[in-house]
């Protein structure tokens, strides 16, 4: 080729390349182009250049600024450093739609028993108009971009922290006496999620609460604060006593309280009068005449008895009337204490497990995720009450010694003992022992000196042997534990007939041993029904190990809604709810 020509023919190949470039993104299909924007962020974005990025000094200084995001950075920190800091809520300089999503949510945070205000740290409108605003200054555009972002992450957290931790924090509240292991959820991690940067098998996508228990609480607030905002519920009056059949100018009342109508007025044909209980009340006439007590108010009675823990006789007087004229203020304020205490709880539980609900005065025996049965306990008085926490139970014991507290010795046996050992312990069938298990020694209660005894110089065991008298009964179930609580049979049965069963020293009694101890050995061979009754028929003192440790939750709800939808109310046994009120609602 003529040296001339050379720089021409060189020239005229690179512009046939450049047109067969330009032909082909100009030929690129819109999937294309959308999967290279999402590869290359910043490069096809509207505004042009690249997406800025963040780093831990900017991250801390804005988020240190903000009082209520403060609590907040280190969730911000791990958040940002998983994705190299680059921005979490922009794609090519266009805001993700869960931010839109996430300020709708903290709109509606009254409907989760949380305050709005709380969260609304930043006026986002504002920032969003200035960004908007900023379209043509690459650099202002940027500073923008990165405030929106670190403030969107802190308001995030902020609520997130509510609504998936609780408000309060139970282990600094030594009243509200809550020990349960704690909800340990990954903010950072759930906010990827929401960002749709990671899989999981929870509800963050669309920033659900992590228990149906917790959601069915929620729709009941929204229920009661429409009871609240129609004038409530009618007060009944003081000291009546209706029993059915009976005539009185208060049935008027009850009939608007439970079946949201005038008892002389026919329920719909297509919905049953215990349905609409709880619904907003109709007004009551001002007509002294008396109404009938009539067998359909009677029915919408006793289902109001069973789901406060009453005896459903169908009687309105005492404990009945009491629970009726709780104003639904008061109410709703339990609703909410109790979404709180779901909050606290592990976002998933295991399995198996069990639980028990000490205001229920309820044992609830779950397999599969699915309940399996339950069983009526007896928990502690108020003065010994029943710790919540949880644990996993590791032995079944049948014919079990009663240790005996050193409390109980101090206050209940101490000037027995200190006139007669030998006598009250033969009374008593108990004795005294040096050690543990099979290498206990037994111990003369003459040789102790019982009237200086004190904590620190209790050395032995006080134990009952097993047998009738035992406190303890035929068998009891351990979890380990530094407060010495477990569940176990008692020979004082008829306490389970009463309807308030806080009769305990704090242990937790079962109303049925037996069925519960072949349930968790029903996967170890040779430990059948049979084999439970002839050991403990022996009177010997016997160590079960169970196949696998079983968790042990005993929690604390004053309030929950069935899988059927009603609701259900409890007394606030041990002031639990009275002592997370001051700190949920002050």
């Amino acid at each position: 080729m003529n040296e001339t020509h050379r720089p021409f023919f060189y020239t005229l190949c690179c512009w046939l390349l450049g047109l067969l470039l330009l032909t082909s993104t100009v030929s690129c299909s819109q999937d294309q182009k959308a999967q290279l924007k999402e590869a290359l962020p910043g490069t096809l974005g509207k505004a042009g250049g690249a997406q800025p990025k963040l780093d831990s000094v900017y991250i801390v200084q804005y988020m240190s600024a903000e009082p209520k995001f403060k609590d907040q950075i280190e969730w911000a920190k791990k958040f940002y450093r998983e994705r190299e800091f680059r921005l979490g809520w922009f794609r090519n300089h266009e805001l993700v739609p869960q931010a839109k999503t996430l300020l709708t949510v903290i709109n509606k945070a009254a409907d989760e028993g949380l305050d709005p205000k709380e969260y609304k740290t930043k006026n986002f409108d504002q920032l969003f108009a200035s960004l908007e605003a900023a379209q043509t200054d690459s650099t202002k555009r940027n500073a923008l971009e990165k405030e929106i972002d670190v403030a969107l992450s802190g308001t995030y957290f902020n609520y997130a922290s509510d609504f998936y931790r609780g408000t309060v924090d139970p282990r600094a509240v030594k009243a509200i006496d809550w020990k349960v292991k704690r909800n340990k959820i990954k903010l950072h991690k759930a906010l990827m999620t929401i960002l749709k940067e990671r899989e999981s098998i929870y509800g963050y996508y669309d920033f659900e609460p992590l228990h149906p228990e917790y959601d069915r609480l929620r729709k009941a607030l929204a229920d009661y604060r429409e009871i609240q905002r129609n004038g409530g519920w009618p007060t009944l009056p003081a000291g009546i006593r209706l029993v059915p059949g009976a005539s009185s100018p208060a049935v008027t009342a009850l009939s608007a309280r439970l079946l949201g109508r005038d008892a002389a007025t026919p329920a719909p044909a297509a919905t049953p009068a215990v349905a609409v209980a709880n619904k907003p009340a109709a007004t009551a006439t001002t007509s002294p005449a008396a109404a009938q007590y009539t067998p359909e108010l009677v029915a919408a009675v006793k289902e109001f008895q069973q789901q406060n823990g009453l005896k459903p006789d169908g009687i309105v007087a005492g404990e009945t009337l009491r629970m009726l004229n709780i104003p639904v203020g008061q109410r709703i304020d339990q609703i909410m204490l109790n979404m709180e205490r779901w909050r606290w709880i592990p976002k998933k539980f295991e399995p198996n497990y069990l639980l028990v609900n000490i205001p229920e005065y309820t044992l609830h025996v779950v397999e599969e995720n699915k309940e399996v049965f339950n069983m009526p306990v007896i928990v502690g008085k108020t003065l010994n009450a029943t710790p919540v926490f949880s644990d996993k139970m590791e032995f079944v014991v049948l014919a079990p010694y009663w240790n005996v507290p050193y409390s109980i010795i101090d206050k209940e046996l101490r000037n027995k003992l200190a006139a007669d050992p030998h006598g009250t312990l033969d009374r008593l069938d108990m004795e005294v022992v040096k050690g543990w298990g099979a290498k206990a020694t037994p111990v003369d209660p003459g040789s102790i000196n019982w009237s200086g005894l004190t904590e620190k110089t209790w050395k032995y065991t006080l134990r009952r042997r097993p047998g009738p008298k035992n406190d303890l009964g035929d068998v009891k179930f351990i979890f380990p534990n530094s407060q010495d609580i477990y569940l176990h049979d008692t020979p004082h049965d008829q306490l389970f007939n009463q309807t308030k069963r806080g009769f305990s020293h704090g242990c937790v009694r079962v109303a049925e041993p037996i069925k519960l101890a072949e349930y968790l050995l029903r996967n170890k061979p040779g430990w059948d029904r049979t084999a439970i009754m002839d050991t403990i028929a022996q009177g010997r003192e016997k160590y079960v190990t169970l196949p696998e440790k079983l968790p042990v939750y005993l929690v604390y709800f004053t309030t929950w809604v069935d899988e059927a939808g009603k609701i259900h109310f409890r007394d606030d046994i041990y002031g639990h709810d009275k002592a997370l009120a001051r700190e949920y609602f002050d």
